[in-house]
């Protein structure tokens, strides 16, 4: 059992907290961060877990939790988990690959307060399809952000910068004509799946806003500043309480590795709070300039 310190310094308190339920995931993109894809698995966390950590975020006063991956509609107990922190009054955004989803999920889709992100990367299959190396991916995702929009959900839409030349202007102009709102586009950070050489830990990557009003709990309940800062690790949930690891001394070390920059923006999939984590609609359907490209 890891060894967890209280800090004397005032307490963090996290606007949003990361659940990364899973690492498995039907596509296997070039740059994943975590290196999911189909042979992923869950990790050690339970459901009872994962719903102890929500209801521990809850108490500790954050506004949001976001549900990520690899793809966490994969996991069996997602919509629990949804359902689980909506009762907690917490804004929940699910981060999907929206490869898959089923005529039943649009329905807690468009509950009041809940939340979708995607990842898009082309207006063109094949571009698309490359990334993700999931041949019919761009089809399917593109038809499920347009009915994500056709349904009133609250969707942003993250844009990452892989190949020489890839058609970045191209897919913005292509998501506003679907009709959505919040875009932000980034390159490909070297870290998981995209590092080089493959298992660099690679800290220059980080944006340096990590830890900052968030944390992250990867599936096996080590916590970490953010699902991109995941080899900064502060404790284990299944350990320790939540509140006890972002209150403690391993924390703040953790934080203080985190390279400082001015004006970097996060990656596109690990800032669920591009938004002001408000998770009103209305609120998300202008569109911030600084986020796009």
């Amino acid at each position: 059992m890891s060894t967890i310190t209280e800090s004397r310094t005032a307490p963090f308190a996290p606007r949003v907290v990361a659940l990364e339920i899973t690492g498995a995931c039907q596509l296997q993109c070039v740059t994943c961060f975590a290196e999911s894809g189909p042979s992923g698995a869950h990790g050690a966390m339970t459901v009872d877990d994962w719903r102890r950590v929500i209801s521990e975020a809850a108490s500790l006063g954050a506004r949001e939790v976001q549900l990520i991956g690899g793809e966490p509609t994969t996991h069996p107990a997602w919509p629990e988990l949804v359902e689980h922190a909506l009762d907690l009054r917490l804004c929940v955004e699910v981060y999907s690959n929206l490869f898959h989803v089923r005529s039943d999920w649009w329905s807690l889709f468009t509950r009041q307060g809940v939340k979708l992100a995607t990842s898009y990367y082309s207006d063109r299959a094949s571009e698309h399809d490359v990334i993700t190396t999931r041949p019919g991916s761009y089809l399917r995702t593109r038809a499920n952000i347009a009915e994500a929009v056709r349904r009133g959900v609250p969707l942003r839409v993250g844009i990452v910068s892989v190949l020489p030349r890839q058609r970045v202007t191209e897919a913005c102009q292509e998501l506003r004509a679907l009709g959505v709102r919040l875009i932000r586009t980034d390159r490909a950070r070297r870290i998981g799946r995209a590092a080089l050489p493959v298992g660099t830990v690679t800290p220059s990557e980080l944006c340096g806003h990590c830890g900052h009003g968030q944390a992250a709990v990867l599936p096996s309940g080590e916590v970490a500043p953010c699902v991109m800062a995941r080899w900064l690790l502060a404790g284990n949930v299944r350990q320790h309480s939540l509140g006890a690891i972002l209150n403690s001394s391993t924390w703040r070390q953790a934080l203080a590795r985190v390279p400082a920059r001015a004006h970097s923006p996060c990656d596109p999939e690990c800032n669920p709070a591009s938004d002001g984590s408000d998770c009103a609609p209305a609120e998300q359907e202008a569109c911030n300039p600084k986020y796009d490209e």
